[in-house]
């Protein structure tokens, strides 16, 4: 598996481009910091998700659903970005 530096890495290179969650949603992304913003609906989302809470689910992956990880921000986003097959490869 990759350090996590290299997934956040590959989390950043994404940005603004379309994921979608679970159910369908599709949404966008941007990385101003150690944290990233969640668009919707051309709005974004009032909730910042850190580098911190991608670290914590990172080591939860692989999981099934964003319940899985439910105890981490934005489970929905987070799932949806760590589960994409850009940011998680061939690592879980």
């Amino acid at each position: 598996m990759s350090e996590f530096i290299d997934v956040w890495e590959r989390i950043r290179r994404c940005a603004g481009e379309e994921f979608t969650t679970a159910t369908g949603l599709p949404f966008t992304y941007r990385v101003p910091g150690d944290y990233l913003r969640v668009t919707r609906d051309g709005r974004e989302i009032n909730r910042s998700l850190s580098r911190t809470n991608f670290a914590k689910a990172t080591a939860a992956m692989p999981a099934d659903r964003p319940s899985d990880i439910k105890d981490r921000q934005g489970s929905a986003y987070t799932w949806a970005i760590l589960m994409d097959k850009r940011v998680r490869r061939d690592d879980w």
